[in-house]
């Protein structure tokens, strides 16, 4: 994206992406729940006094029974996903109900480790072929927390409207990004609280936090912090030529084989400070490969900007120019599901004036909304 005479939008947001990372609170009894191929998985963060309790499991009557040496708030309610209808908890005893047909599950502890809590794990396989895979092998999947009839924590996001202030984006004859981003996330913002989703944005009004970078963006990073995160979203408008035109939405990973690396430098500064951050962005990418937690985070990301893509592709029409990944600085960090969304080229004689109409970004606003939802698992 060209910029004025500003640094970089992912440059000036480096430090949100970077702490935005799952913060860990007293452990809550509800579970955070996904699903993978062949198999459903529940996580229960434990006390952070547990650092590995033993436990004693056992399946029967159509569940499983998981005896903890550590105490859990008392809680239960229901599951919506594959192989698991139910779950209780009262005090060291865990219950999770098994759908009809299911009558296997595994369970184990991962200790505490890397910032995060001691964690139960139990998977409940959905095939013949997830049955022989040990548990906690396979990639963690915790994506968010499922309904329950007790008080549980509510889902909370970060939206973060591209600059303001002092930074106003790129600008066109039709628009400026930074009063396009800010109206975009406000109106998701309102559809998001409208269904129970607690929101934490990085600016409410066309404005910086700091004239100074460094300061500004740790001010983000702290707003981002500001509880449990699960999920980033940072909103942009593009600008090329008069020609390009569409949405595309990025998440964190090697650039894909043929991609322009230009594109990453740019957005990480441009010049030797585009070059700095890339390579260095580039370094982590590489190193998570190995990494099994961090990848099923980026895996994360990338369902996140899937269902994002999607959702705004069938909302509005524009064109598709997909789901894509390069080492971007602002989000090499996969501590909690982050994307960046390019929702359309300012620069464009076409969707420039799209850009400018608030019925328009109603649209986008409504589409990122309902895609962050469904991420949630959330109605």
């Amino acid at each position: 994206m060209k910029r004025p005479t500003v640094p970089s939008t992912r440059s000036l947001l480096t430090a949100a992406a970077l702490s935005c990372a799952l913060l860990f609170p007293a452990a809550q009894a509800a579970p955070r729940i996904g699903s993978h191929d062949g198999y459903t998985r529940l996580v229960f963060d434990l006390p952070a006094s547990a650092s590995a309790p033993s436990i004693n499991a056992k399946v029967a009557a159509q569940s499983i029974t998981v005896k903890l040496g550590v105490s859990l708030p008392s809680e239960q309610g229901p599951l919506r996903a594959p192989g698991v209808t139910a779950y209780a908890v009262s005090g060291s005893t865990v219950t999770v109900t098994l759908a009809a047909g299911h009558g296997s599950a595994r369970s184990s502890v991962l200790p505490a480790a890397g910032g995060q809590p001691a964690r139960l794990v139990i998977d409940v396989p959905t095939s013949a072929a997830a049955s022989a895979i040990p548990a906690a092998a396979a990639r963690p999947v915790a994506v968010t927390r499922p309904a329950s009839t007790a008080v549980t924590a509510r889902p909370r996001v970060v939206l973060d409207a591209g600059h303001g202030g002092i930074d106003p984006g790129m600008v066109s004859r039709w628009v400026t990004e930074e009063d396009v981003t800010l109206d975009v996330a406000l109106r998701t913002r309102a559809e998001l609280q409208r269904h129970g989703v607690d929101v934490i944005m990085t600016r409410t009004t066309d404005r910086h936090l700091s004239t100074n970078k460094s300061a500004d963006l740790e001010a983000r990073s702290r707003m981002a912090n500001n509880g449990q995160v699960s999920a980033f979203v940072s909103i942009h408008v593009n600008s090329a030529g008069p020609s390009a035109q569409g949405i595309e939405t990025y998440y964190f990973g090697q650039p894909l084989a043929g991609s322009n690396r230009s594109l990453a430098v740019q957005e990480n500064g441009g010049g030797s400070l585009g070059e700095q951050l890339t390579r260095q962005a580039a370094s982590t990418a590489q190193n998570l490969l190995g990494d099994i937690l961090a990848q099923a985070k980026i895996s994360f990301s990338r369902q996140l900007a899937q269902k994002v893509q999607s959702r705004l592709i069938a909302a509005t029409g524009a064109v598709n120019r997909g789901v894509q990944t390069d080492a971007f600085y602002v989000i090499r960090n996969p501590t909690t599901p982050a994307i960046l969304v390019e929702v359309g080229f300012g620069s464009h004689p076409v969707e420039g004036p799209k850009l400018a109409s608030a019925a328009y970004r109603e649209q986008l606003a409504q589409a990122l909304a309902r895609a962050i939802l469904d991420f949630l698992n959330t109605k």
